[in-house]
C-alpha cells in the first residue's frame, strides 16, 4: 500500500527560552490538513501572518535557520522542524507567541517526547517523497563544505565534521533511516565553543545561553579566573556555577554519545532539509556542514524537483511489455472498437502500468471532432478502467472466466486534450486491499511525462463462466 501521510492526533505546547533572543515563548504544534506540510505563525503579531517552512524564505543562518514572510520572522527553526520531520509528520501548523523557537534543552527531544505521547493520525492522501535519479553534489570550496545527494529507497545522512579543534577533532555520525532519529539523533545537544562565547555574547546573540541548553567544549588546559568571571557574567550565573577542568567540556558535562556534536549537526541536517517541501528518499553525504551549507543544499535539492516535475514523470517504452495485445485479448472480454489497452508494462504488488496508443484511425474521430480530432474524456476513463480490470483479473486464476463492472467513478479531472499520435500511460495504484472481488483504484494518465487525467474508481470482479 501507498504510503499515507500523517499529523499529530491532537496540539502539543511547549514554553521555553530562545536561544538568541532570550525572550520566553509558547509554541504550539497543531494537527493540519492534508499537503499543508509545514506552516509557523505569529501569533503574537496583527493579523498572525503564515511563515511557509521553505528554504525560499530563508532570511539568516548565523547561528541558526531564520524564515521570513509577511512582514514576520521565525528564529531557530531547525529543532522543531527535526522533531517534526523525525517523528514522520507531514503536515503541522507551528504556532509562537513570540519570534524564536524556544531552545528547550538544546535538541528536539523535548518535542519528539510530547508527540510520541499524543500519538499520530493517517490521513487520506499519499505521501510523495523526493525521490532522485541521479547523483546530486554541490560544494563551497572556499569554507570547505561537500554535500552530495545519492538515489537511496531510505533516508539515509551521513555526516563529517573537522573543526580542526584538539577536543572535537574529526567526528562522524550516520542515521541509516528517518526511523533511527527518534533514538540515536533527537537527544543530541547544539554545542558551542568557550572561545566562541564572548563573540556571540557581545553580538547579541544566546541571550538565553544556558550550560543547560548547550554544551560548551573548552580546547585549552587553562582558563584563566578573569575569563570564567567574564563568562558567568555574560551567562548571568554565579561565578562558582562554572568550572573547567582542562580540555573536554565545561562543568564536566556528560556527553549522550562520544560523537554528540557530530550526530548534533546531523540534526540540524534533518530540520534544514525539511525546508525542500517534501519528505526525502536519498542518501545524504556532508562533510562540514553547517545551517548555511544546509540551506543552500535544501535549495539544490529543491529546484532539482522543480525540474523533475517540469520534465514530467518517466516510463521506459521500449521494454518488452508484460503483457501484449494477445494476452490482453485472453484476459478482457473487450474487442474492436471498445478495447482500449495495448499493452501492460509492469504489474506490483498494489500497482499496474498500461499503455494506449492514440491513431487516427480510431472510429471515434469520425464524429469527435471532424477537423479538430480530440479522444474524449469518458474514453480516457474506459481505457483506465481496462488497466484497472486487468490489475484485478492479474491476481487471479483463470482470468478469462471473470468479468470487471464499474461499480463508481470519482474525483475525476482532465488536465489537457488528447489527440491522434499520442501515447497514453496509465499508472495505477491500489487505494485498498481488494475484497470480496471488489477494486478500489486511484490512477493518473500521462502524455509525454505530464498528467492528462487522472480519477478513482471502484469496480467489482464477477466469475461469469465455468470454461
Amino acid at each position: 500500500m501507498a504510503e499515507k501521510q500523517r499529523t499529530l492526533k491532537e496540539a502539543v505546547s511547549f514554553t521555553g527560552i530562545g536561544l538568541h533572543t532570550g525572550e520566553t515563548v509558547t509554541l504550539e504544534v497543531c494537527p493540519a490538513a492534508d499537503n499543508h506540510g509545514y506552516k509557523f505563525q505569529r501569533v503574537d503579531l496583527e493579523g498572525q501572518p503564515i511563515i511557509k517552512a521553505d528554504c525560499d524564505l530563508v532570511v539568516s543562518t548565523e547561528r541558526g535557520t531564520t524564515l521570513e514572510a509577511n512582514g514576520a520572522r521565525v528564529y531557530t527553526t531547525e529543532h522543531i522542524l527535526a522533531a517534526v520531520y523525525g517523528c514522520q509528520i507531514d503536515n503541522a501548523l507551528i504556532k509562537l507567541n513570540g519570534p524564536e523557537v524556544p531552545i528547550m534543552d538544546g535538541s528536539s527531544e523535548s518535542f519528539v517526547s510530547k508527540f510520541e505521547e499524543v500519538g499520530y493520525e493517517d490521513q487520506k492522501s499519499d505521501r510523495v517523497y523526493l525521490e532522485l535519479e541521479e547523483n546530486i553534489p554541490w560544494e563551497d570550496t572556499e569554507k570547505g563544505i561537500e554535500f552530495l545527494a545519492v538515489p537511496d529507497s531510505n533516508y539515509r545522512i551521513t555526516v563529517m565534521v573537522d573543526y580542526n579543534s584538539p577536543v572535537l577533532g574529526t567526528q562522524h555520525a550516520s542515521m541509516y533511516n528517518i526511523n533511527e532519529f527518534k533514538e540515536s539523533i533527537s537527544g543530541c545537544r547544539t554545542f558551542v565553543f568557550l572561545r566562541e562565547l564572548e563573540y556571540l555574547a557581545k553580538n547579541n546573540l544566546i541571550k538565553g545561553g544556558d550550560l543547560d541548553n548547550a554544551i560548551v567544549l573548552v580546547e585549552r588546559e587553562n582558563v584563566s579566573d578573569e575569563e570564567l568571571n567574564n563568562l558567568a557574567e555574560l551567562l548571568g550565573k554565579d561565578r562558582g556555577d562554572i568550572a573547567v577542568e582542562g580540555m573536554g567540556v565545561l562543568n564536566s558535562t556528560k556527553l549522550k554519545f562520544e560523537n554528540e556534536p557530530a550526530r548534533h549537526k546531523l540534526l540540524d541536517i534533518v530540520g534544514d532539509l525539511a525546508l525542500v517541501g517534501k519528505p526525502i528518499k536519498a542518501h545524504i553525504l556532508a562533510a562540514r556542514p553547517g545551517h548555511s551549507g544546509n540551506v543552500r543544499f535544501a535549495k539544490v535539492l529543491k529546484e532539482y524537483m522543480k525540474s523533475k516535475a517540469k520534465a514530467g514523470k518517466k516510463f521506459d517504452l521500449t521494454k518488452k511489455p508484460l503483457y501484449d495485445i494477445v494476452d490482453i485479448e485472453g484476459m478482457l472480454p473487450h474487442r474492436f472498437p471498445f478495447l482500449m489497452v495495448d499493452k501492460i508494462l509492469e504489474i506490483g504488488e498494489e500497482t499496474i502500468v498500461g499503455v494506449k496508443n492514440i491513431t487516427m484511425n480510431e472510429p471515434i474521430f469520425t464524429g469527435h471532432f471532424p477537423g479538430n480530432p480530440v479522444f474524449p474524456g469518458v474514453l480516457q476513463i474506459e481505457a483506465m478502467a481496462q488497466v484497472g480490470g486487468i490489475f484485478a483479473l492479474s491476481k487471479v486464476e483463470d482470468p478469462h472466466l471473470y468479468t470487471t463492472y464499474f461499480m463508481k467513478i470519482d474525483k475525476v479531472k482532465f488536465k489537457q486534450k488528447v489527440v491522434p499520435g499520442d501515447t497514453v500511460v496509465f499508472d495505477l495504484k491500489l487505494i485498498s486491499p481488494i475484497r470480496r472481488g471488489l477494486v478500489n483504484m486511484g490512477g493518473v494518465g500521462y502524455v509525454n511525462g505530464q498528467p492528462v487525467v487522472e480519477a478513482e474508481m471502484l469496480a467489482q470482479v464477477v466469475k461469469e463462466k465455468t470454461e
